[in-house]
């Protein structure tokens, strides 16, 4: 599918760090952010529609393709501010409708949490709450489903097992997120696995894991409200995130609307990508409330 983008920009954010974005459309501005291991490119199938009626800012994240790849700044405090920094330069003094799938909801939910003046409403696919998931991470079902952020925090080893073989490991992990084992065509998923093959980049996305756990705690710092109007669409089949991560959602985001997709993974906006999109227009273009004519004379 052809990606109607109409801009690439390197964008300055948090501390000097520099975000590849890629920009398309007209409208309410509103941000794109990928999850592990993926890049923009995660969203080709939500481009196109969505740029028909939005203003799209759809970044490469901190550490992956074009985007610088520092030696730290991996915590979610830092992450959510690259994206507050990314609002800031491109839509001064303005609000944008965030979208996150995977680490890209993580970091949206933390950037409404710290930075609520430049979220108008977001929309979360397949990833947690931060403060939910650090409270049912360690239950039974979850420890067995999320086991590869733990075997991620040892040194080394990770990026050789998964370098090896030409991606062969990344591969297989990517096809096993999916609902259906013909749910991604082969060619996103040697193109995802040759962007992670890049010079720094898989250790960048491991670095995120390794943040996260490294000050477990931190998440516990998001244990408050989220203001803005929260859409969740999540994949019922995702194996490493169940839906028990729903429960209890609305302790932290009372503003929350929850769209389940019974027949996708983890890679919902590409294994059941009409019915996501039709959900993300509806939530982010809302229809104006229809106005009550006037009694007649």
């Amino acid at each position: 599918m052809r990606v109607p983008v109409v801009e690439e920009r390197d964008v300055p954010v948090a501390g000097g760090v520099r975000l590849s974005c890629h920009l398309a459309g007209s409208g309410p501005p509103t941000v794109l952010l990928h999850g592990f291991p993926e890049s923009w490119r995660s969203f080709d199938l939500q481009i196109p529609p969505l740029s028909s009626r939005l203003h799209l800012a759809v970044p490469d994240l901190r550490g992956y393709g074009g985007s610088d790849k520092p030696a730290g700044g991996y915590d979610l405090d830092t992450l959510a501010d690259d994206v507050h920094g990314l609002i800031r330069a491109l839509w001064p003094g303005r609000a944008a409708r965030v979208v996150g799938h995977d680490w890209g909801g993580a970091i949206a939910f933390a950037l409404a949490a710290r930075h609520p003046d430049v979220v108008d409403r977001l929309a979360i696919l397949n990833a947690p709450h931060p403060a939910l998931f650090a409270r049912r991470v360690f239950t039974t079902r979850q420890l067995l489903r999320s086991w590869y952020m733990f075997a991620f925090q040892v040194p080394l080893l990770p990026e050789a097992l998964l370098r090896a073989g030409d991606g062969a490991a990344l591969a297989r992990m990517v096809r096993a997120a999916a609902a259906r084992p013909d749910a991604l065509p082969e060619s996103d998923v040697r193109r995802t696995v040759e962007g992670m093959l890049e010079p720094g980049v898989l250790e960048s996305g491991l670095a995120y894991y390794r943040a996260a756990l490294r000050h477990p705690l931190r998440a516990l710092s998001y244990d408050r409200a989220i203001e803005a109007p929260t859409l969740v669409l999540w994949g019922e089949k995702d194996p490493a995130l169940g839906v028990d991560l729903l429960r209890g959602l609305e302790r932290w985001v009372p503003r929350l609307r929850v769209h389940r997709v019974p027949g996708a993974g983890h890679w919902v906006q590409r294994e059941a990508a009409d019915e996501v999109n039709r959900a993300l227009l509806e939530w982010l273009v809302p229809d104006p409330a229809p106005t009550t004519p006037p009694p007649p004379p």
